[in-house]
């Protein structure tokens, strides 16, 4: 019960990633903003999302994992609810960046509090949340839809009861965790990216997200749909993340090597996003909900470099890792609008494909860097899920 009252917050939490989406151009007109401003609610939330990994495994090495998941979904619950009071928009994203800071500390204590308290291993752990990953991306879009199409202030109501509810599922079913040897200081995550190959991962994956959020923060200007329109083409987009990044991308890897996968999607979502860019408004559509076949490979791989190509404790090399790639989640739902107002609506999405383009040839540049780790593990064995799971040896 603890794993699961976890992990149904672990849904909501993510869910609130893309609960925006369908609803930006509604906000937009409800508080008379222009979309670069509507836009900065992507930019404080993950800035602050940034910044904030650098505290998390301090305060969570000290106050421990229960302890740190409730302070965070206590934060969400109170600065959604403010959110949805808000009655300018310089408010709204000031709200979401307290939003963004609760959200930092649970979602990167949740994996590690999943995984302590399951009964069936980790592999059966990572997957679950995985799997609470690409449904919580998948169901914020449509649930901003359904939520939003009434009132766009409705979907930042609806997020804190779900908050609360976790608040109070993870107060009765979770109990303390034990906590770390030692406890982690606040440059720990810093120090970590002194290793090559952790740094190289974090900067393909900066680039890389610059050209995930492009996708999840300005398409919606660029489809001008119905809410519940936008909230279905996202909804497609997140149910195609969630199985290539589940099902999918464990079965690619042990054919192709993860590297060579996570190269490919690279280069094929910066194809995907210049057709984007450049199609009519069905091509749009298509290229919009086929991208999230890309970002759930890329996704996936990312994170088992980040956990996996240093010697760092992993909450140590996922808070440096993070810390790095949540920078251009702030910055390309700010830049890309800004850009498009300078130029036209297609350069956003070149500049986004190029972004992709220059994370796969880091990945290409530093494959030793980054393989050097992967030399030393082997695998155990494989869940019928195809999910390999690796020791050392």
């Amino acid at each position: 019960m603890a794993v699961w009252a976890t992990a149904g917050a672990s849904v909501v939490a993510f869910m609130g990633i893309g609960l925006v989406d369908p609803i930006l151009p509604s906000i937009a007109k409800g508080l008379n903003a222009s979309n670069s401003q509507v836009s900065l609610l992507f930019t404080s939330y993950f800035l602050i999302t940034a910044v904030a990994m650098l505290v998390t495994g301090f305060v969570s090495s000290r106050i421990g994992g229960r302890k740190t998941l409730l302070v965070g979904l206590a934060l969400v619950v109170v600065f959604a609810a403010l959110s949805g009071t808000s009655s300018s928009v310089g408010e709204l994203v000031g709200f979401r960046a307290g939003w963004g800071l609760g959200n930092a500390l649970f979602v990167s204590t949740s994996l590690a509090v999943i995984v302590g308290a399951a009964a069936g291993g980790s592999a059966a752990a990572i997957l679950l949340y995985e799997s609470a990953l690409g449904l919580g991306m998948a169901c914020g879009p449509l649930l901003g839809a359904v939520l939003g199409d009434m009132k766009w202030r409705y979907p930042f109501f609806g997020t804190a009861v779900l908050m609360a509810i976790g608040f109070i599922a993870i107060t009765v079913f979770l109990k303390e965790q034990p906590r770390p040897a030692r406890r982690t200081a606040l440059l720990d995550p810093v120090r970590a990216l002194g290793h090559g190959g952790l740094a190289s991962a974090a900067v393909a994956a900066f680039f890389y997200n610059y050209a995930f959020f492009t996708v999840l923060a300005f398409t919606p200007f660029v489809l001008n749909m119905s809410p519940y329109a936008s909230g279905g083409v996202f909804f497609a987009w997140g149910v195609l993340l969630a199985l290539f990044s589940v099902i999918l991308a464990p079965r690619l890897q042990r054919r192709f090597g993860s590297l060579r996968v996570l190269g490919g999607s690279l280069l094929l979502l910066a194809a995907d996003l210049v057709v984007l860019g450049y199609g009519d408004h069905t091509t749009a559509v298509v290229c919009t909900v086929l991208s999230g076949a890309f970002i759930g490979l890329n996704n996936t791989v990312f994170t088992e470099l980040a956990l996996g190509v240093s010697d760092a404790p992993r909450p140590v090399a996922s808070a440096g890792y993070n810390f790095v790639r949540w920078f251009a989640a702030a910055a390309a739902p700010f830049l890309a609008p800004k850009i498009a107002e300078w130029t036209d609506l297609h350069i956003p999405f070149v500049i986004a494909a190029l972004a992709a383009a220059i994370g796969a040839g880091i990945v290409a540049i530093r494959r030793r860097a980054l393989t050097l780790r992967a030399e030393e593990l082997e695998p155990r064995h494989a869940t019928e899920d195809g999910v390999a799971v690796f020791e050392d040896r």
